[in-house]
């Protein structure tokens, strides 16, 4: 079970980037005026970082949960999976970054099922599974998934009614 709680930022024993880049492609980098979605001008896919050694904090400082947590399988490296999961460290909700060029990747198998599950455990806990296309968000309940559209700067996932039930409702909240 996924634990967000649990998220470090070292690397698990014997992971490595490798010839993974899908976070420079999937991920805003303010600093370098990248946007969701796009690669980065300094990426070289399936090879690394253009200035690894003068690259921004907030990619020196990132590692995937593909990186971090042993336990997730070979099927979840993001250059696989087409995704990237990471833990947001606010509200610790599960966010599942995906590549726009594969948009329906987390609905494929192995990937909903586990989705789905983890959704299961982080609702009983008031934390939500949050799938990332870009800025538009869908959120991943036990029941069935939402759509959210954009998310920006502020935005906040607001849940009512008894979370820990069946049915409850879940929306975006503006700024």
């Amino acid at each position: 079970m996924l634990d967000p709680a649990e998220h470090v930022s070292e690397p698990a024993p014997g992971r490595a980037c490798g010839a993974c880049t899908l976070c420079c492609k999937v991920y805003d980098v303010p600093s370098l005026e990248k946007p969701a979605g796009t690669w980065c001008r300094h990426c070289k896919p399936g090879r690394g970082c253009g200035i690894h050694e003068t690259r921004p904090t907030h990619c020196r400082s990132f590692h995937c949960l593909w990186m971090t947590q042993a336990w997730l399988g070979p099927e979840w490296k993001p250059d696989r999976a087409k995704m990237v999961l990471s833990v947001d460290p606010a509200t610790q909700f599960l966010f599942v970054q995906v590549d726009p060029g594969v948009p329906n990747a987390w609905r494929g198998a192995p990937y909903y099922g586990h989705l789905k599950q983890w959704a299961s455990g982080a609702v009983a806990r008031g934390r939500h599974v949050v799938v990332f296309l870009n800025k538009s968000a869908t959120v991943i309940l036990p029941d069935r998934d939402v759509p959210l559209g954009p998310l920006g700067p502020g935005d906040r996932i607001v849940t009512s009614g008894p979370a820990s039930g069946p049915v409850f409702e879940i929306r975006r909240a503006a700024a």
